[in-house]
């Protein structure tokens, strides 16, 4: 099912904001690395900062825990926009 909501999520009718796809991607990450293993960007790299912050702010939660709130989540924006027919 977490492999199904991973495609799924490639093929919504539109983009999700970006708050939503930094929180896809924190989950994805923690189901599929675990815990933030990787330091801090640079204070210029803004964009790999926002996704280091996102994925760093749930550090302890279960790979299961995360690929449960990965699938409400994509179930979720499925059901506000969409997907491809």
């Amino acid at each position: 099912e977490f492999d199904q909501a991973a495609e799924d999520v490639k093929n919504l009718n539109s983009t999700p904001a970006d708050n939503d796809l930094l929180e896809l991607y924190s989950l994805y990450k923690q189901a599929k690395v675990g815990d933030c293993n990787t330091d801090k960007p640079g204070f210029l790299d803004f964009k790999g900062k926002a996704k280091w912050e996102a994925w760093n702010k749930i550090k302890g939660m279960s790979n299961g825990d995360a690929q449960a709130a990965y699938i409400a989540k994509v179930k979720s924006l499925i059901a506000a926009v969409g997907l491809k027919s």
